[in-house]
């Protein structure tokens, strides 16, 4: 168990802003600004957001958030998946806290899940693997502006089959309570136009449906994957809403890192295969 029931903020003051009132601010602003490309007419039941500091892939994150906010009272429980970049994980971690903090509040992890997911193959429980990664904790802050009250699932993905996290994710797949959220990146310090090209062949991967993308092209790409293949199985659509990189918000476009925000949706009967 862990040593405390609060996992307190690790990147706050890093990958954003550790003051309320600017932290609210910067979200607000991102918030408004964020134009998709279209509003899909139904909910999402996933979606995939980049987990970079605010300044670099907020903008691109907030699009899908944007439209997350108009079903705000429909979440009450949002599944988060993301990559271990801290410590070495074989298969996937449950936090042990019992909630996660932010500068914003505290939010509940779902106790009645996380008994539940530990007697399934491939799941442990590691403080020190959440203790500093940041892919889960930079959604949150975003997570508390546009949704009311929710618990959440987080967890870790190490060294896993994608086809191995398919039955973990169906087993929280739920019904329209659930959001399930993937925390990924892309390409990673190609040059600007180089970038470019990588991050459409990935974003066409995932419209497509057809799981198989490699690290290289997406740091989260095992838990991409394993979205993939379920999202086929419930029939999911999905929508790209947003695709840039560091060169386009603020960073040199020598080396850049690629970000896509995803909307999926299921069709009418989607949540009964």
């Amino acid at each position: 168990m862990a040593s405390a029931s609060i996992r307190p903020a690790a990147v706050a003051g890093q990958f954003y802003p550790a003051d309320v009132r600017h932290l609210q601010l910067q979200i607000n602003e991102m918030l408004s600004a964020a134009v998709p490309p279209d509003m899909p007419a139904a909910p999402p039941k996933a979606l995939v957001v980049p987990h970079a500091g605010y300044i670099y892939s907020g903008p691109v994150a907030a699009t899908a958030y944007a439209l997350l906010a108009h079903w705000r009272e429909r979440f009450s429980k949002v599944v988060m998946l993301g990559p271990a970049h801290r410590v070495a994980v074989l298969g996937a971690a449950l936090p042990a806290a019992l909630s996660f903090q932010t500068p914003l509040g505290n939010v509940p992890v779902d106790r009645d899940d996380w008994q539940r997911l530990q007697a399934m193959p491939g799941i442990q429980v590691s403080e020190a693997a959440h203790a500093f990664e940041h892919c889960l904790e930079v959604q949150l802050p975003f997570l508390q502006s546009v949704l009311d009250q929710f618990t959440i699932l987080p967890l870790l993905v190490g060294r896993m089959r994608a086809e191995d996290l398919q039955p973990l994710m169906e087993a929280l797949w739920g019904g329209p309570e659930t959001l399930i959220l993937i925390s990924s990146d892309l390409s990673h310090y190609h040059p600007y136009d180089e970038a470019r090209v990588l991050d459409r062949g990935t974003c066409d991967r995932i419209l497509a449906l057809r799981p198989g993308i490699d690290h290289e092209h997406a740091c989260g790409a095992t838990p991409v994957n394993g979205l993939l293949a379920v999202a086929a199985n419930h029939r999911l659509r999905p929508h790209l809403l947003d695709l840039r990189n560091s060169g386009d918000t603020a960073g040199s476009r020598d080396r850049v890192v690629g970000y896509a925000s995803f909307q999926f949706d299921e069709d009418d009967d989607g949540a009964r295969h």
